[in-house]
């Protein structure tokens, strides 16, 4: 048989759409973020310190290294605001560049953009650059009638942004973002999956999901691989004001049950010395995927599903009726590996089931906290 000699070409070349598009931005007056009427939200000590980053810059109590650095990552962090632009464009500079195997580089370091404003919000675009890059700039919306749009930017899950720019045309006008519901915020401590990981854009993390859902700030405080617990890290989140509840959800960093055991109640007790009324709500871990080939796994982690519903119960009997536990077991469905991109990371998929079965129990706290 007559060997065809074919030239080796990797499928993006033969697709314009799967490139990396630089777009000529001539036309656009860049704007910082920094600067009115843009608002920052998201970045719980943003006013006091003007970084994009998660906690103080210096924080009153010592913290791990890892979580240090982890903060810089702007998950949760978001930009909105009102334009009546024809073009809605980004200028980011990055503290690294993507490198995870198993998280898009979009998800990991990119930029997303919605639009339509509370209630309506709409995916509009994401921003388009090269895998690695520390810097880039890209178009995210094109508006072909210069009406007034309300537009919301997500920022990067995994890396940190040293500077951003907005790009809008230059005859373009902006205008304060609609208000929040309620200036009360909806705060999040946990893990890999917390901040994001690994979602293929940064408005598909589950906690970006609900606050598109839910018209409140959230606060995302998710630390890859550290969410273990610390005191310190309860004293600091304490320090967060107008909480409009905490989310608890570090039980797959624990280190182990019998750490678990230790550092929980801990935690709880040192937030609600600070917050006496605000509700916490407690989940706990999803099934894995190896779980199917490993009972010990299984076993494992349903006890200490049954030791944080017995610690809620036994906190909810001495008096506090401001706990609710949400057992994690079918945050995935039936079948959790399929939902994620490696039997424990959830995909976009993964966190819309998430968000869709957490989005109910919040709306009921959150209603409840409301009426008292």
């Amino acid at each position: 048989m007559e060997k065809h000699n074919r030239e080796e070409v990797s499928p993006h070349q033969l697709d314009q759409n799967m490139k990396a598009q630089n777009v000529a931005t001539d036309e656009l007056t860049w704007h910082s973020p920094l600067d009115e009427p843009f608002r920052v939200s998201g970045l719980a000590w943003f006013e006091s310190n003007r970084l994009y980053r998660r906690l103080p810059a210096v924080p009153d109590y010592p913290i791990p290294p890892a979580v240090d650095i982890l903060a810089n990552c702007t998950s949760g962090g978001r930009i909105r605001f009102r334009t009546n632009s024809r073009y809605i464009s980004v200028r980011v500079r990055l503290t690294a560049g993507s490198g995870m195997y198993h998280m898009p580089p979009t998800g990991e370091c990119g930029v997303d953009a919605y639009t339509g404003g509370p209630g309506n919000w709409l995916f509009a675009g994401t921003a388009n650059f090269t895998a690695g890059q520390l810097e880039y700039e890209s178009r995210l919306f094109v508006n072909d009638s210069r009406e007034w749009r309300s537009y919301m930017l997500n920022l990067p899950l995994y890396q940190g942004v040293k500077e951003m720019w907005i790009g809008l045309d230059s005859e373009a006008e902006i205008s304060p973002p609609e208000s929040y519901e309620s200036d009360k915020r909806i705060i999040f401590y946990g893990t890999s999956i917390t901040q994001g990981g690994c979602a293929a854009r940064p408005g598909m993390s589950y906690t970006n999901i609900l606050s598109r859902r839910i018209n409140r700030e959230f606060i995302n405080l998710g630390f890859s691989g550290n969410g273990k617990g610390e005191p310190e890290l309860a004293h600091i989140i304490a320090q967060i004001d107008n909480p409009a509840c905490l989310v608890i959800d570090y039980e797959a960093n624990s280190c182990g049950t019998e750490q678990y055991k230790k550092t929980l109640p801990v935690f709880i007790r040192i937030y609600r010395e600070a917050h006496p009324d605000v509700p916490i709500i407690l989940v706990s871990r999803f099934p894995y995927g190896a779980e199917r080939f490993k009972p010990e796994l299984v076993q494992e982690r349903l006890e200490r599903r049954d030791f944080q519903a017995d610690l809620i119960q036994s906190l909810t009997d001495a008096g506090d009726h401001r706990l609710t536990f949400v057992d994690g077991t079918n945050l995935l469905g039936s079948h959790p590996g399929e939902a994620t991109v490696d039997g424990v990371h959830p995909t976009d998929l993964g966190f819309m089931m998430m968000a869709d079965y957490l989005e109910p129990i919040f709306k009921q706290v959150l209603a409840g906290a409301d009426q008292t």
